[in-house]
């Protein structure tokens, strides 16, 4: 669909005459319209007249367009889908969600944390905390799916995947 074609049908809006018929339409009303507005706007597609003669309003040629111009959908792998879910501006939105999606998240939390550096809890709280205030309980999943490890009050990581 060309930038003129879309032009043309929200120009058909800029004028009275066809604006006026068309939230006519729209509203139902179709005694003592203007043939010419409706012209314009069936040439549009913003208008149809069925087998009987009857007129409705088109506002699904509104969609098309927008459809037409709509750059494509962006391709998420699985992981960037469910970060996408469950973190909203940083923050986990919550950490009740399904094994699965939750260790994709864990995942992505570890990472921030260097191999082969050890941490103390403090730190390790932190660090957590930027991401859900029950820093606590998000440090126990880390521990619990061999991402972390602990001895003692202090951690290093010990799983997940590694930036190379």
């Amino acid at each position: 669909m060309s930038d003129e074609e879309i032009r043309r049908v929200l120009g058909l809006l800029y004028q009275d005459d066809t604006v006026r018929t068309f939230a006519r339409l729209v509203l139902g009303e179709t005694g003592g319209l203007s043939p010419e507005a409706l012209r314009k706007l069936a040439a549009g597609g913003l208008a149809a007249c069925d087998e009987n003669g009857k007129w409705r309003a088109a506002p699904e040629r509104f969609r098309e367009l927008l459809r037409a111009r709509a750059e494509p959908a962006e391709e998420l792998s699985d992981e960037e889908r469910v970060l996408r879910t469950f973190l909203v501006d940083g923050r986990l939105t919550t950490l009740a969600m399904r094994r699965d999606k939750r260790l994709v998240v864990l995942r992505h939390i570890a990472r921030l944390f260097e191999p082969g550096v050890r941490y103390p809890e403090k730190d390790v709280n932190v660090t957590l905390r930027a991401f859900h205030d029950d820093y606590a309980a998000l440090r126990r999943y880390l521990i619990d799916e061999g991402l972390l490890s602990r001895e003692g009050n202090v951690y290093w990581r010990s799983g997940g995947p590694v930036e190379v």
